[in-house]
């Protein structure tokens, strides 16, 4: 099996691992900082054992003393991934999801901000795209039931934190950043303990938080493995089914209807995305044949 092979279908399944995550959030009938505490809880230490069975002891130690941007990425990654959970409890799974897949967008200006990197011609018309399908998003919640502005804001700053994240990650490439997603998510339970009772739910529905943690240390694991072998615009193409089988998923299981306005939003945001990425993809064959 090449690497290109190997990266699409560790990617691809990092992404199915993580689309019934709005969903245990519905299912977990609890706070959702409760709900937050132990995702980041279980999913961190399940991380962190695999951390240390396959690169030692000394690996999160080795991250830690990264530097600026290691501690800047398990930072505001710390507070997206609860940051999550709370959105999709304040308003619809399908707002929150089509929301963050704003987030390449946000992580293109950053990179632009703090790398220097310049904003492609095609990324101009992308993001003209993505944030008007926002603006139908964020126009449209105010009549949509279980839709509301608060979750919407939530959401939108979860897509500007993790963007955030991901751009001090490539300011580090050449580490390895997984031991920093178990001090991340770990770090994040912890903060939540003092302003939550997080031990009261836990006799009912220990099931489902266990399931949840595994599901997202699945998903976090892969997804740091496979987009090595990957560009970024096949691994932002592969992300997007978690965009569209998430609140498709959440309305089968509980009914939880879209919206029209979400809907006509998120395929706006979605078609931008998709044709941006596509024109990337062919624009990197063509370089390589003619290199070739």
């Amino acid at each position: 099996m090449n690497d290109h092979l190997k990266g699409l279908m560790i990617t691809t399944l990092g992404v199915l691992f993580i689309v019934p995550d709005a969903l245990f959030v519905r299912l977990i009938e609890a706070e959702a900082l409760a709900i937050a505490f132990w995702r980041g809880l279980f999913a961190g230490l399940l991380v962190l054992a695999v951390v240390t069975w396959q690169m030692g002891r000394g690996a999160v130690g080795e991250v830690l003393r990264a530097g600026p941007p290691a501690w800047g990425y398990m930072v505001l990654y710390g507070i997206s991934a609860p940051g999550f959970v709370l959105a999709v409890s304040l308003t619809s799974v399908a707002n929150v999801v089509f929301i963050l897949a704003a987030m390449p967008v946000f992580a293109t200006i950053f990179s632009r901000i703090w790398l220097g990197e310049p904003i492609a011609p095609r990324m101009v018309w992308t993001m003209a795209g993505v944030f008007l399908g926002l603006g139908v998003i964020l126009s449209g919640s105010k009549e949509q039931a279980g839709a509301h502005w608060s979750g919407d804001l939530v959401a939108l700053m979860v897509a500007f934190f993790f963007a955030a994240a991901l751009t001090c990650v490539r300011q580090v490439r050449a580490r390895s950043m997984l031991p920093a997603v178990p001090v991340a998510l770990i770090g994040g339970a912890v903060l939540i303990l003092p302003f939550a009772d997080v031990f009261g739910p836990f006799a009912q529905y220990w099931p489902l938080f266990l399931g949840h943690g595994l599901f997202i240390a699945c998903a976090s694991g892969l997804l740091v493995l496979g987009p090595r072998y990957l560009s970024s615009a096949e691994v932002a193409l592969l992300l997007l089914l978690e965009t569209t089988l998430a609140p498709l998923l959440v309305w089968a299981v509980m009914g939880e209807d879209p919206g029209r306005w979400t809907l006509v939003g998120g395929a706006i945001m979605v078609s931008a995305l998709v044709i941006s990425n596509m024109v990337a993809l062919r624009r990197r064959r063509v370089r390589s044949g003619a290199g070739g």
